[in-house]
C-alpha cells in the first residue's frame, strides 16, 4: 500500500502570524519576515507529527492511495481522515492499463474515524493479479486554520514551538514528543481492536 500527498498546504495558508504570537516574538519582529519561512517549517513539520500520529489530516489536501488487495470486498477503509470527497476510483492492471470505474460504482461512507470506500454493487471492483486499485480522495478539516479543531491547533503550536526552541539540539530521542501534546491528540488517536479488546 502506497500513500501519496498529491498537493499540499500553501504557504499562505499557514498560520504563520498566529504561531508568532504563540512564541511571544517581540513587538520589534511585528513587521520582520524574515524568519516566516523557517517558521513555516516548523509549522509543517509539526502538522505532518500530529498527523502520524492521529491518522487526521489537519488541512485539507488530495491524495492518492494505492493497494494491491482488498481487505474487505463490501467496502474499503482508507487509511486517514475526515475524508471528504472520492474523486477518483481507478484499476491498474499488471502491465499498467488503466480503468477507471464510474463514480457510480462506489460511495464515500464518511466516519470520523474510518471513512469507507463502499460498493454500489455487490463487491468492489476486481484487483487483478499482479495490478493495483487507486484511490484519489480529499482529506482534512478544511482548507483553513480555522477549520481545524481548536485542541489540535494548540497542539501543533505547542510541538512547532518545541522544534522551534530544540532547533539546534541533535539528541533527542527517537520520536520526542511534549507531554502536553501527546494529551491534546490523545482522543483523535485511532483505536484499535485487539484480542483483548481496545487498545
Amino acid at each position: 500500500m502506497m500513500l501519496i500527498e498529491e498537493t499540499t498546504v500553501p504557504n499562505a495558508a499557514l498560520p504563520v502570524e498566529d504561531f508568532k504570537a504563540h512564541l511571544r516574538l517581540g513587538t520589534g519582529f511585528g513587521q520582520d519576515t524574515t524568519q516566516d519561512e523557517v517558521l513555516a517549517g516548523f509549522l509543517r513539520a509539526a502538522i505532518s507529527a500530529i498527523e502520524a500520529r492521529t491518522g487526521k489530516v489537519l488541512m485539507t489536501r488530495a491524495f492518492s492511495w494505492s493497494l494491491s488487495f482488498w481487505r474487505d470486498g463490501n467496502g474499503q477503509g482508507l487509511p486517514v481522515a475526515p475524508v471528504t470527497a472520492i474523486n477518483r476510483l481507478a484499476i491498474v492492471a499488471r502491465d499498467g492499463t488503466e480503468t477507471e470505474i464510474a463514480p457510480s460504482g462506489y460511495w464515500l461512507e464518511r466516519d470520523a474515524q474510518r471513512p469507507r470506500l463502499r460498493t454500489s454493487g455487490a463487491v468492489l471492483p476486481a484487483v487483478p493479479a499482479g495490478g493495483s486499485a487507486t484511490v484519489y480522495f480529499d482529506a482534512g478539516f478544511g482548507p483553513t486554520w480555522t477549520d481545524v479543531p481548536s485542541d489540535l491547533q494548540q497542539a501543533a503550536f505547542m510541538l512547532a514551538a518545541h522544534y522551534y526552541e530544540y532547533r539546534h539540539e541533535t539528541n533527542l530521542s527517537d520520536g520526542c514528543m511534549p507531554f502536553g501534546v501527546t494529551s491534546l491528540i490523545e482522543r483523535y488517536r485511532p483505536l484499535r481492536m485487539g484480542m483483548g479488546g481496545l487498545r
